[in-house]
């Protein structure tokens, strides 16, 4: 195939087309080689996947391994600090989101039945009283104030600590560990010291469930004689990082596309029917979740290209869901739009699990924010607002609003 691009050397990842779109560079790439090889920081020759038809096969195909114990880990941006992996990291056990069938599939059945879109919309009605409570206690707070902090991150945290039973009390502590355990360029002194402590403190939770076990889906699983401590352990670290901030870095970032899009807002408050469509335009937009890794087992056809066993493969899902090929004016946020088929959530066996959980939590959320502050706004320039660039999850470290006279 010739090139009209230049073979990219790391991930493009300045956002120069603003805080909501991908680097021009990705969007470029994209449009000339939607499966390009790219050169990593530490010299390995893998590849970079911008392209909705070919991220949806990949993210489909079994043989593009999720396991991170079959070859080194490439990462494709600079970490300073961090030493260059030179061996397979090891497997961490209940950790199903680094696993492959049939492993991935016995841990991932323990947990179906509690994500059944008919027991998430059993939860509906308590997501909405408490969002609402998060929107009374910031509506006695006087303006401005950081809605990460009052509102999009306790909304998320509430619902995870009441669903899996781990005391909300103990927020402080997963909250700052989660993030600097997500922080791109942390040492790796830093990150285990995060890590560590996290899975201390859900190590003694998860003891004191399977001794005495209660009504949450921490104790569903401790009563599960087939899961061992560390798989339990593993399991609860990956439910509490996926279940809070995820859902939280939407809620703020997709608070601050709403503001900077205020005719989409106004269509919003007007009709909250559209709520659902949303929902499922805002995750397109954003795609918080934007990079996803895969080793290729063997030789695999993708787009054109023959991706060589052992290549690690990222796929942008932010580049994917920009796909003019897929979605018309794709760089366009349309409230309006049928945005079903986004890959936000991923595709295939690794599909995320709580989708049905964050879609209740978004639509609480964003309804009853537009609702109940009609006059919200920023309290700062659009480009004051400091943005999760140095993160693993996008979105903004602080969202200053303000509302009323």
């Amino acid at each position: 195939m010739t090139r009209t691009v230049p073979v990219p050397h790391g991930l493009p990842m300045h956002r120069d087309a603003g805080p909501f779109d991908p680097p021009r560079d990705l969007t470029r790439l994209r449009a000339a080689h939607p499966v390009s090889p790219m050169l990593f920081p530490d010299g390995h020759e893998g590849w970079l996947v911008t392209g909705y038809d070919a991220a949806r096969k990949l993210l489909a195909d079994t043989r593009f391994s999720s396991r991170q114990d079959l070859g080194i880990v490439h990462v494709p941006f600079e970490t300073p600090g961090m030493p260059v992996p030179t061996e397979p990291s090891p497997t961490i056990p209940g950790l199903f989101i680094a696993m492959d069938p049939p492993e991935h599939t016995r841990l991932r059945r323990k947990l179906i039945g509690a994500f059944t879109v008919k027991r998430m919309r059993q939860l509906e009605d308590h997501i909405v009283e408490i969002t609402e409570g998060r929107l009374d206690e910031m509506a006695r707070l006087t303006p401005p104030v950081d809605l990460v902090t009052e509102f999009a991150l306790p909304v998320p945290s509430l619902v995870i600590c009441e669903l899996l039973g781990v005391p909300y009390a103990d927020r402080a502590n997963f909250q700052v560990n989660s993030a600097k355990f997500l922080v791109r360029d942390q040492s790796l002194e830093e990150k285990m010291g995060a890590y560590g402590a996290m899975t201390s403190y859900l190590t003694d939770l998860v003891l004191s469930k399977r001794a005495e076990p209660g009504d949450d889906l921490l104790s569903d699983l401790a009563r599960d004689s087939d899961l061992g401590i560390d798989e339990l352990v593993g399991m609860a670290f990956l439910l509490l990082l996926a279940g809070h901030e995820t859902t939280a870095n939407m809620l703020a970032l997709g608070t601050f596309a709403l503001l900077e899009h205020p005719e989409q807002a106004d269509l919003l408050r007007a009709d909250p029917e559209l709520l659902p469509d949303a929902v499922e335009e805002l995750m397109r937009y954003l795609s918080v979740a934007d990079i996803f890794y895969r080793y290729a087992t063997e030789d695999i056809e993708l787009g054109g290209e023959t991706i060589p066993a052992g290549s690690t493969v990222v796929v942008s899902l932010l580049a994917a869901n920009r796909d003019p090929e897929r979605f018309d004016n794709p760089d366009t946020l349309d409230i309006r739009r049928k945005a079903r088929g986004h890959l936000s959530f991923g595709h295939g066996v690794h599909q995320c699990l709580g989708q049905q959980l964050a879609r209740i939590e978004m639509r609480a959320g964003f309804g009853a924010l537009l609702r109940r502050f009609p006059d919200l706004a920023l309290a700062v320039p659009a480009d004051q607002v400091p943005l999760r660039t140095d993160m693993n999850i996008y979105g903004v470290h602080a969202l200053p609003v303000t509302w009323g006279s």
